[in-house]
């Protein structure tokens, strides 16, 4: 029998929201540690970190079509002309899912040189693989997520 122990979430009230722009929405980092069940190994402060540097990457990203939004008279992205489920703007939930993915596809990234990798038999090789594997599909669902916001083809082809 084995056991594996995982560091618990940090106290609820002790992360509070991200303030981004004002024309794209906050991030609650309490809310995206529940959505992406993502325990206490990565601390408040990583998270902090890693909500920030996704916020500045995505928002940069989304620069030009913002600037778009914006002189077309929208006053933030939830005004965005947008089918709602559940009551929010579909363009809100895939931001969301933009910030959700750069963030597990960094903290990923950042403990992929853990000591936890096993030793002997390849297995080292074996993990690391499948940690490499698993950050490509965070990066490709970043990818998707952006061109989502945008209204944009998630499938980009040229011929060489």
């Amino acid at each position: 029998m084995s056991f594996v122990a995982t560091a618990n979430p940090p106290a609820r009230g002790a992360e509070p929201a991200v303030a981004n722009d004002g024309w794209f929405p906050d991030i609650e980092r309490e809310q995206l540690r529940k959505d992406i069940r993502l325990d206490g190994t990565a601390t408040v402060e990583r998270l902090a970190i890693a909500v920030e540097a996704a916020m500045a990457s995505v928002n940069a990203e989304l620069q030009e079509w913002a600037a778009e939004q914006r002189a077309a008279g929208h006053t933030k992205l939830a005004d965005v002309p947008a089918p709602q489920v559940g009551g929010k703007s579909i363009k809100v939930m895939q931001y969301r899912n933009a910030i959700y993915w750069y963030v597990q596809a960094a903290l990923a990234e950042a403990y992929r040189d853990m000591d936890k990798l096993p030793q002997g038999d390849g297995k080292n090789a074996r993990v690391q693989a499948a940690l490499d594997g698993r950050v490509e599909g965070f990066q490709q669902q970043l990818r998707w997520a952006i061109a989502d916001v945008q209204s944009r083809s998630r499938v980009i082809a040229a011929l060489l």
